[in-house]
């Protein structure tokens, strides 16, 4: 089959369909973004301080396919906006069917420098918002059986050192995304994908840092944004009677201590 074919059937499968991605504007939330738009999907790309490219990538999806991405912008640590997001979200194309928690806040939190404004930051963008995000869109996506995805991290089972709040946040997020899956289920399916070493951090990172991580996994690379992507795709688009798992996209780290 060639890719022309392929594509079509792919966009045949999802048309109509919407998808809300948090953080959609940059890095895995925007080969995210611009994945499940190849497939069909329209799509919704929120964002908090990177409104720019927001409208630059979605500018670029509706050249592609003529009113098919929206953006919509918000601070999720504001808890007043959960469900004005979700309802602005849906008003787009007057139907909600897939979404993303993909917006994170990531830092270092060494053990005696914490503060309480380190820990509502981590614990709102990383479990706060995702909760919140998926109880306001719950009836949307009950309509339509819809997907709820969180992104969570292969540390939210093996700790980083100096990370202890971001670590409990995400492991948080394992959790309730088996909580949500059950308390959703049957309409609503609900996973999680866990990304290893696929982008490093905007921060520098040492090359011995990044050769010890790698050197870590099974297969001795780093993974690339689409690998998340496409896990996500398949989540949503196919995997009709999976819910409740945590998918690591890991490159083999987890089975090696």
């Amino acid at each position: 089959m060639d890719n022309s074919n392929a594509n079509n059937i792919n966009k045949g499968t999802t048309s109509g369909k919407t998808v809300l991605i948090t953080g959609g504007a940059k890095r895995i939330g925007a080969v995210t973004t611009h994945t499940l738009h190849q497939a069909g999907y329209n799509v919704i790309i929120h964002c908090r301080l990177s409104r720019e490219a927001a409208d630059t990538l979605a500018a670029e999806l509706n050249r592609e396919r003529a009113d098919s991405a929206k953006v919509i912008q918000g601070d999720l640590n504001n808890e007043t906006i959960y469900n004005h997001l979700i309802e602005e979200a849906y008003q787009c194309w007057n139907r909600l069917d897939v979404l993303v928690n993909n917006a994170s806040s990531f830092y270092p939190t060494p053990v005696g420098s914490i503060t309480l404004d380190d820990w509502h930051n981590l614990l709102n963008s990383n479990l706060k918002a995702p909760l919140f995000l998926a109880q306001a869109a719950a009836p949307y996506l009950k309509q339509v059986e819809g997907n709820i995805i969180n992104m969570t991290d292969v540390h939210a089972q093996r700790p980083m050192k100096d990370h202890p709040v971001y670590c409990a946040a995400k492991a948080g997020l394992v959790m309730l995304t088996m909580s949500l899956a059950k308390e959703l289920g049957p309409e609503v399916r609900v996973n999680s994908v866990a990304p290893g070493a696929i982008l490093w951090p905007d921060n520098e990172m040492p090359e011995h840092t990044k050769s010890m991580i790698l050197e870590r996994t099974t297969l001795k690379k780093p993974g690339d944004p689409i690998d998340i992507a496409k896990t996500i795709l398949f989540l949503v688009r196919d995997a009709h009677y999976i819910t409740g798992q945590m998918i690591a996209v890991d490159g083999g780290r987890n089975v090696n201590i």
